[in-house]
């Protein structure tokens, strides 16, 4: 009877073991995992108005707003994914950019060139973020 309690208590123990042993690199590779979607949706969205601006050149102003509507879709998806991080500084930036791709958007539709330099700015802007991203 003692050796199959002492049995028992030897697998739970080990079960615990590994579990905590399972557990222990999860958390690395959870921040590992949200932080490769950040940086996914911030790339999507950076390629998005570099497409707009290209678009813009070539005139086609239709296809442009469409590239930006893209890219605040994937800025909104960074954005909240920086606030769950705990990143507002980061955040702020992103927010500046999509203030910016409104405003693009909207001088798209005026059939406006000057759309080009406020998708600059964005996507500078979303560079800036990228950058900080890879550090950490």
């Amino acid at each position: 009877m003692k050796l199959i309690l002492g049995v028992g208590v030897a697998l739970v123990a080990m079960l615990g073991v590994g579990w905590l042993w399972g557990a222990s690199g999860r958390s690395q590779i959870d921040r590992d995992l949200q932080a490769a979607g950040l940086r996914g949706s911030l790339v999507e969205g950076r390629a998005a108005l570099l497409d707009a601006r290209l678009d813009i050149y070539g005139i086609n102003f239709g296809d442009a707003s469409r590239h930006f509507e893209a890219a605040r879709t994937a800025l909104r998806d960074a954005d909240a994914r920086l606030n769950g991080l705990g990143r507002p500084d980061e955040a702020k930036r992103v927010e500046l950019a999509l203030k910016r791709v409104d405003d693009a958007q909207r001088m798209a539709g005026q059939l406006n060139q000057d759309a080009n330099a406020l998708a600059a700015d964005a996507a500078k802007t979303i560079d800036e973020v990228i950058k900080g991203t890879v550090k950490r």
